[in-house]
């Protein structure tokens, strides 16, 4: 396993939603013209904690689970503000952004330091800002339950208190509300795990949020821990329980052995658990809109959770896809970053009409530093291009226009790693079988997801497959790899926001870590075959009889260039992305059955 968990336009008028912005105060004195401005005193700002009253006790203490919130503020007199709102289980433990920010308190538990720029930018500028301590951890009671109810109606009664439908206390014990300062519209906004929660609380449809802002997010916790079947890494809901919570042991015990009973590593099927943190079928509940960015080559959120989110939402939405890895985009592309969510809260959140709305819906990062717009997503002009699996040289097949006659046979190599499964496609290498095009006597940009069909005898009850679609051509390109997810930081600092002596706004510079390699994935995909009917159940497969296996694989906005060369490299176990269970399966890969099938822009075929 390479590695795991640092998780780890036309505007629709719908009741509710915000499909278009709130009037704004014109007496506002932080408004000007279309944008907010600084105006307020950071360095005075209120600062406060209240504990929220959620409607679980999933610690079974006999009391309501409370989350603890923390707001900054600014003394804005008379002006009610919108709220900007993380929620995180990192806040105490693990830490936020590159820099691995955490919480900070004064003597009297007074807050005294946020992670991240968000409060040193926007309060100045009228918003509130407030950080939630996910259930379970930091200074909440409760249990964190990996993306389940209890993080996600933790978190949502937040936005029900700030919108004076939930119950809340100072540390004593006093009521606390907050009809005084805030207007009650609320944009959510964080990445991996933080994103994922912003995303799980918008499938609510809870009223009162008005956007989100998803980064690196994920939106099905087993397309996040299983790969159609395939178990990513064993006992993977407890590891992250362990990484963030913050109560005693016996506390949680009772939901530590859930998590563990309920994802069913055993099987890797899709259940009633997995279904609860699954909120895909719920997009169509949505009434915020919807800001997702995603790293084309994130290892760890895989790209289907944004683009399939993408697709099923029905509300204003917007997406940046990069070709980085896990991260956030104040990482790679600070500055313009910085100014588009600013422009994003101002227009849903303050009511400014800044024409955010009228831009391209997608932007998309097509090689390092460059960027583009277009109207939407997978690319216009994108359809199904099939790609036939030729013999090639007995060795190494090709792709082409037509499958070949003959057969392809490898036996399960569990130590095979990427790497080496992807250099030299012309070599015979155990365990892999490759198949390359002709040079490419144009650009080929495939947009979409690709998959494999494989027409396969095998001689075990199951065993897992996998693909790799991979451009074998010398070039620049991102450097992925973790930990650094394809930035490098630099001894410079730049100040995004005002600071204290507690809480400074300036944060170390980073640039994305350009490389010049001879070859680039473009994307990956795996099936556990005895899933190939059902994620829900496995039907396993008889020694002798020949089976049709689609290998989906996940979704790329990728152009290959002119002289480059594209490859399909296909194994059973993969040890860089899952943790494989090796069934020591030989496979007979019949090629008149097989073959890839690629969204490419414009239908152009291989040659």
């Amino acid at each position: 396993m390479r590695r795991f968990f640092v998780y780890c336009t036309v505007l629709v008028a719908v009741t509710g939603a915000a499909a278009a912005p709130a009037s704004a105060s014109t007496a506002a004195p932080h408004v000007r013209g279309t944008s907010t401005v600084p105006v307020y005193s950071y360095a005075d700002a209120v600062r406060e904690s209240v504990w929220v009253q959620t409607p679980l006790d999933n610690d079974h203490d006999g009391v309501p689970d409370k989350v603890a919130v923390d707001i900054v503020r600014p003394r804005a007199g008379n002006v009610r503000v919108p709220v900007i709102m993380s929620a995180s289980p990192y806040n105490a433990r693990v830490g936020r952004g590159l820099e691995k920010e955490f919480k900070a308190y004064d003597a009297a538990g007074t807050i005294s330091k946020m992670p991240l720029f968000y409060d040193n930018y926007f309060v100045p500028r009228g918003y509130a800002v407030v950080s939630v301590d996910m259930a379970g951890t930091g200074r909440s009671t409760g249990c964190t339950d990996t993306d389940g109810r209890e993080d996600t109606l933790g978190t949502k009664a937040v936005i029900d208190w700030l919108n004076g439908r939930a119950k809340a206390t100072y540390a004593d014990g006093s009521p606390a509300v907050a009809s005084g300062w805030t207007n009650g519209r609320v944009g959510m906004v964080g990445k991996s795990a933080d994103g994922t929660v912003a995303n799980e609380v918008a499938a609510t449809g809870v009223n009162g949020l008005k956007t989100v802002v998803a980064i690196a997010a994920t939106s099905s916790g087993y397309d996040y821990s299983r790969h159609n079947g395939v178990v990513v890494a064993p006992k993977a809901n407890e590891y992250l329980f362990n990484l963030v919570t913050s109560r005693p042991a016996e506390a949680c015990a009772q939901m530590l052995k859930e998590l563990d009973t309920g994802s069913d590593d055993a099987t890797g099927d899709y259940n009633a658990f997995w279904a609860e943190r699954d909120i895909r079928p719920d997009a169509s509940k949505v009434r915020a809109s919807v800001f997702l960015v995603h790293g084309l080559n994130d290892g760890n959120v895989m790209t289907d959770h944004a683009t399939t989110w993408w697709k099923g939402l029905k509300v204003p939405r917007k997406m940046w896809l990069s070709q980085t890895g896990h991260l956030d985009p104040f990482d790679y592309r600070r500055a313009e970053w910085v100014d588009t969510l600013h422009r994003w809260f101002d227009f849903y959140l303050q009511g400014l009409h800044n024409g955010i709305d009228r831009e391209a819906p997608v932007t998309l990062e097509t090689t390092p530093g460059t960027w583009v717009d277009q109207p939407s997503w997978p690319a216009p002009g994108a359809r199904q291009v099939q790609v036939g699996l030729g013999d090639g040289n007995g060795t190494t097949g090709t792709l082409g226009n037509r499958s070949g006659t003959g057969e392809r046979t490898w036996v399960d190599n569990p130590d095979l790693v990427e790497d080496a499964a992807t250099a030299n496609p012309k070599d015979a290498v155990a365990g892999r079988v490759a198949f390359l095009s002709g040079p490419l006597t144009r650009d080929v940009r495939i947009s979409g997801n690709p998959a494999v069909q494989l027409r396969v005898q095998v001689d075990r009850p199951t065993t897992e497959l996998s693909a790799r679609l991979v451009d074998y051509g010398t070039t620049s390109r991102v450097n992925t790899v973790y930990p650094n997810e394809g930035v490098r930081t630099l001894d410079s600092r730049s100040c995004w926001g005002e600071s204290t002596a507690a809480d400074s706004a300036c944060y170390r510079d980073s640039v994305e870590d350009v490389v010049t390699s001879d070859r680039g994935i473009l994307t990956r995909g795996w099936q556990d075959a005895a899933h190939r009917i059902s994620l829900r159940f496995r039907v396993p497969l008889q020694p002798g009889r020949w089976y049709s296996i689609t290998v989906p694989m996940q979704a790329t906005d990728q152009t290959v260039p002119a002289g480059h060369v594209l490859g399909l490299v296909l194994q059973q176990s993969d040890p860089d992305y899952t943790t494989p269970t090796t069934t020591g399966a030989t496979v007979r890969l019949d090629l008149r059955g097989s073959y890839l099938t690629l969204p490419v822009v414009g239908g152009a075929r291989l040659p």
